[in-house]
């Protein structure tokens, strides 16, 4: 497995429950998991596995202390490394249902990265997602609102396409 950091914004509780949870699930050290607020964007350059995770907040937006780190991770030349992104997010907001992730997409597509963890979104009913990109969902998708029974299995399923 690639040396695998996980980077996460959390106001409630929740994303960083998820993350640490997706941690578990590849083996991922605490010591490598890093909550933006009081983590510099350089540390990115740190591992070869980046896991992205913000939860969707007002209307349809990232997490308010990722602000500053996506604007300074933008900056980086990530090329040879590897990106997936993972979102929490409320199902009933049917047509931002989990934007943050396609907002950190949107953001960090032009580091040179190389983004993994496309994510098969059967099973929920929302309208629209900017984590939609070109027809496919470009990060692990969770509703711990309407859905906590689904993130166990999404999260074992969707690290499995990580360590490919």
């Amino acid at each position: 497995m690639k040396k695998t950091g996980i980077f996460y914004g959390s106001t409630t509780g929740t994303t960083a429950g998820v993350a640490r949870r997706i941690a578990m699930a590849l083996g991922v050290a605490d010591a490598d998991i890093h909550n933006v607020v009081n983590t510099a964007p350089s540390v990115l350059g740190d591992y070869e596995l980046d896991i992205i995770g913000s939860s969707t907040w007002d209307n349809g937006q990232v997490q308010s202390d990722f602000y500053d780190f996506l604007a300074g991770a933008a900056a980086l030349d990530l090329k040879g490394h590897s990106l997936a992104l993972f979102g929490c997010g409320d199902e009933s907001m049917s047509d931002t249902f989990n934007n943050a992730i396609g907002n950190i997409y949107h953001k960090l597509k032009d580091t040179g990265a190389r983004f993994i963890g496309d994510f098969n979104a059967e099973g929920y009913d929302f309208k629209g997602s900017s984590a939609d990109i070109d027809g496919r969902i470009v990060g692990l998708m969770l509703d711990e609102v309407n859905r906590p029974d689904l993130t166990d299995t999404r999260i074992a399923e969707w690290v499995k396409t990580l360590k490919q």
